[in-house]
């Protein structure tokens, strides 16, 4: 085919070929028609298909994803997927809104010549792109709305899913916490012993039960969560409404026993308080009785008088007395176990008891009161018809006994009157019952002031733990906690857990085993005597915390813990509660002993308060010992702290500075002295500054000295309330005064205790290696000359000295001598001298050397026999045997004859009896000289005048000493 082909050289020359109106505007025609703006517009429309194409098939893969999902079934889990999806969501639909902005402003450049005036024209091309445009902005539309609605009721089912799963995670803390609720009030099964203790079952019950509230109260906020939403129609209906049943019969069934234990607790305390009722007027019938003065009661109007009294009390009775038994045990035979039914029977019986007592006294006054008073005849008897009267009359007998009585008896209160008159009344029948019967009433009453204060007491200590103690370790209170309260709970508490768990366990329940016989109580305290030292290590440990609690007691902690337990005094208060107990025992202790003092159990009360005294010593003593500072040395080593007080001291020594002395001499120290089983320790007492408690004491340590080395002189002249220590045979001198007389006393006394027994311990050690000594040597030869005059004498001495009870010489070395002394050594009789403190001879150490060997040891002298009829001491405990007389250490006896195998027998002079004992059992006897006396096994100076007894351990050698003074 042949197409011709015209070659046109200018714009006019197409304008020949064709019309104006088929060409655009740039080859001179009228056509609109932009082939750039054709192509622009067709890629945009092109890349707009393609996104809502992408779109489309994007959220037809996210239905997919979320209809295929399965539901968690946990919270978490489902809170996860609830948040994945919803950012899943929220991405599409930014997708979506980026596809529609882009159709619309494709949409909008293709109207653009239709907004600029009606006199442009749209050719067919531009109406195409825009209906195309039109259909595809409708389409994503209507896939938007479609997704909207799925999502819409994918979300509601995620959400309700996280619903029920927070629903039936509740379900089950909740279902948890009533079960342990239930099985706990379940052991409520003890009904109570006494008024006090049902009050205190009571507050247990209602505070068990406000805590429990807590999780009541959240059951059945959890009911209502399940109702509403099942009015919401939830998708899981069937398994909401069972669990919400389930809830509602937890909390009746708990609500129930809740009540029922509280009604058998208030019949209870009901019957309590009607046995309390009964016998506090039994009580007061007996101290009615007690109360009626006898000498009153002869005469008509008296006996008249006590006659309305008691009736008058007996009026009382209707509304105070257990009127039928049979009728108490129907009415309360819920809650009557055994214990209780024979603790009714016992008070039905006191009651019985007491109202025959009642009518016998009533049966007595009105014989009284219906006797005629007889003329009295103003004739004299005869005296020989006094004198043949076998008895005299019981009116005569009466008055007479009762006539020293009546002052007393009047003048004192009603327990004192009852016991004099009861004393004056010893004639009458049944005198004697009634004032044991007022005696046990009166225990009674101290048993159970012990009991209540005992409960309360550790209901106090259980306060302080559960309110302050356990809130530190609370998370939700730990931004109160100042920064000096951190892991500081162990001192501000001490070992009070301890403490209440020894009372709530074990101490409070043996109490409450003696309430029915309070005089064998002391047995209680004798048997935990050892327990109680727990209080000792709590009161070490106060200081610290009273040091910690002024630092802390602005804490907001502290306030919040007192608001909530709506305390009205602080913490400092409760923490001073352990303290203010141990003290309180004591006065307990005395008052029971006051009226127990014919009881079976008297002397266990004694044994009973002596403990508790001795603790609240030890105490008082280890809070000293603990303010010790200076000292390298563990205190611990010393042996037990015996006692400890302050003093006024002079020094006095024999080597130093002369100006030193003498000042020494006029000048004293204040020391406080601690007296050990091993030293005795010299410490000055300073007072730390500041007010309250921040003035405790504390000591500088300065001086120790050795008890092996120390003697005493009990008397100094001039004053009674000086003694001697002294230190290696009076090298050091302490002159000691004490604040009293009596604190003198006891020290002297004290310190005497140590050295015997460490005489004693020496003494038996010595025997023990001359017993071993003798069974693997042999006997030494006898001397081949007899010795002078001197040694003889001097060999005596140092013989008596070895079997002297108060003389350690001889057994602190067993080393032999070289040969024997040259001069006359050991217990000598000083002479009388006016320097010395004393004004009679006495018993003092020589010269001889302190670890002198003994003269047997080396055969220097043989043993010395004892003479018969020499009085001796016992110095060891001897075992009774067949034909041997039993005697113990410090028993005097006299020598009768010697017998064969080393016995002799004797006689007590105050028993008469006789029998064997052992030589090696007995010593010298040393009579006590009305003098001074000095406790002493140190060598005395030359020529020294000191009058003195001496019966001390001491130390050879030299020991250095620093000055005292502080």
């Amino acid at each position: 085919m042949k197409v011709p082909v015209i070659m046109l050289g200018s714009v006019p020359e197409l304008h020949g070929h064709i019309d104006k109106s088929q060409l655009t505007e740039d080859l001179g025609g009228t056509l609109d028609y932009c082939h750039t703006r054709w192509l622009c517009h067709r890629t945009a429309i092109e890349s707009f298909a393609l996104m809502v194409k992408q779109t489309a098939q994007m959220l037809q893969a996210f239905g997919t994803e979320l209809a295929e999902t399965e539901l968690p079934n946990d919270v978490p889990s489902t809170s996860s997927v609830l948040c994945a999806h919803t950012e899943k969501k929220d991405k599409a639909k930014e997708d979506m809104r980026l596809a529609l902005e882009e159709g619309r402003s494709v949409l909008e450049s293709i109207s653009a010549p239709l907004a600029q005036g009606p006199e442009h024209g749209v050719n067919q091309d531009q109406l195409d792109n825009q209906t195309t445009v039109q259909r595809l902005l409708a389409q994503l539309s209507e896939t938007e709305a479609a997704f909207d609605e799925f999502w819409a009721k994918h979300q509601q089912k995620l959400e309700q899913c996280l619903q029920l799963r927070h629903f039936e995670q509740g379900f089950r803390e909740v279902k948890a916490t009533l079960d342990v609720a239930s099985q706990k009030i379940a052991t409520f099964t003890d009904l109570g012993n006494s008024l006090a203790h049902v009050q205190h079952l009571l507050r247990d019950l209602a505070g068990f039960e406000e805590k429990s509230g807590v999780a009541v109260d959240r059951a059945q906020t959890l009911c209502l969560d399940g109702e509403r939403l099942i009015e919401d129609q939830h998708y899981a209906v069937d398994s909401i409404h069972p669990k919400c049943e389930e809830l509602r019969h937890l909390c009746d069934t708990f609500a129930a026993e809740v009540g029922r234990r509280r009604g058998l607790l208030g019949k209870s305390l009901e019957l309590h308080g009607l046995l309390e009722t009964s016998m506090r007027w039994c009580d007061e019938g007996i101290y009615l009785l007690a109360s009626q003065p006898v000498d009153k009661c002869q005469s008509q109007d008296g006996a008249e008088a006590a006659l309305q009294e008691i009736e008058k009390f007996l009026e009382t009775g209707a509304e105070n007395k257990i009127q039928e038994l049979p009728q108490i045990y129907k009415d309360y035979e819920s809650i009557l176990n055994q214990d209780l039914r024979e603790h009714v029977q016992k008070v039905f019986q006191k009651q019985a008891s007491m109202e025959e007592m009642f009518r016998r006294r009533q049966a007595s006054l009105k014989k009284l009161a219906a006797k005629q008073t007889r003329p009295v005849q103003p004739v004299a008897p005869r005296p020989e018809a006094l004198a043949k009267s076998p008895c005299p009359s019981p009116g005569i007998r009466r008055g007479s006994e009762n006539s020293s009585s009546e002052g007393s008896a009047l003048r004192r209160g009603p327990y004192r009157r009852a016991k004099s008159e009861m004393s004056g009344r010893q004639g009458r029948s049944g005198s004697a019952g009634d004032e044991e019967e007022s005696l046990a009433v009166l225990r009674r009453h101290v048993m159970n002031e012990l009991l209540d204060t005992e409960r309360a007491y550790v209901e106090e200590l259980l306060c302080v733990l559960e309110g302050y103690a356990a809130e530190m370790d609370n998370p939700l209170m730990t931004h109160l906690i100042s920064t000096d309260l951190h892991s500081k709970k162990d001192v501000l508490f001490g070992n009070m857990e301890e403490i209440y768990h020894f009372h709530n366990r074990i101490f409070l329940r043996e109490l409450e085993a003696y309430a029915d016989c309070p005089e064998l109580v002391g047995r209680c305290f004798l048997e935990r005597r050892e327990d109680f030292q727990i209080y000792e290590k709590y009161c070490q440990n106060k200081p610290r915390s009273e040091s910690l609690w002024r630092q802390c007691s602005d804490c907001p902690f502290f306030q919040e813990c007192q608001r909530k337990l709506d305390h009205k005094l602080s913490l400092d208060s409760y923490l001073l509660k352990p303290v203010q107990r141990i003290t309180k025992y004591q006065l307990l202790l005395k008052e029971m002993l006051k009226y127990s003092r014919s009881c079976e159990g008297a002397e266990g009360l004694r044994e009973a308060l002596s403990s508790i005294l001795g603790i609240l010593k030890a105490v008082n003593d280890s809070m000293h010992l603990i303010a010790i500072t200076g000292y390298d040395g563990n205190l611990g080593d010393l042996g037990r702290l015996l006692m400890q007080g302050s003093f006024s001291v002079w020094t006095d020594h024999k080597r130093g500075h002369t100006k030193v002395k003498e000042l020494a001499r006029f000048k004293p120290m204040q020391r406080h002295l601690f007296l050990h089983e091993k030293a005795v320790l010299f410490c000055k007492r300073r007072e730390e500054s500041g007010e309250g408690y921040e003035k405790a004491p504390s000591y500088s340590y300065k001086q120790s000295l050795n008890m092996t080395a120390v003697g005493i002189t009990e008397n100094v002249k001039g004053d009674a309330k000086k003694f001697e220590i002294w230190y290696n045979a009076r090298e050091e001198v302490y002159i000691v005064q004490a604040p009293t007389p009596e604190i003198k006393a006891a020290w002297v006394g004290e310190i005497r205790k140590v050295l015997t027994s460490q005489l004693q311990a020496c003494r038996e050690a010595s025997q023990h290696r001359a017993l071993e000594q003798s069974q693997s040597l042999p006997l030494p030869a006898a001397p081949s000359s007899s010795p002078s005059r001197g040694t003889a004498r001097n060999v005596k001495k140092l013989e008596e000295r070895k079997t002297d009870p108060l003389s350690l010489e001889g057994y602190v070395s067993a080393a032999p001598l070289p040969k024997p002394p040259e001069k006359g050594r050991g217990w000598s009789k000083t002479s009388h001298s006016p320097e010395g403190p004393g004004d009679d001879a006495d018993w003092s150490s020589a010269e001889e050397p302190v670890n002198s060997s003994d003269a047997e040891e080396d055969g220097g002298a043989p043993p010395k026999k004892l003479v018969p009829g020499r009085r001796t001491v016992v110095v060891g405990p001897v075992e009774g045997g067949p034909g041997a007389l039993a005697v113990r250490s410090g028993d005097v006896v006299e020598l009768v004859r010697e017998g064969h195998e080393g016995l002799w027998f004797v006689r007590d002079p105050g028993t008469g009896k006789e029998g064997w004992v052992p030589a090696s059992s007995l010593s010298p006897h040393l009579g006590k000289s009305g003098s001074a006396q000095r406790l002493s096994s140190s060598e005395s100076s030359p020529g020294s005048a000191v009058l003195s007894h001496s019966s001390s351990c001491s130390e050879s050698g030299q020991a250095s000493f620093a000055d005292l003074q502080g």
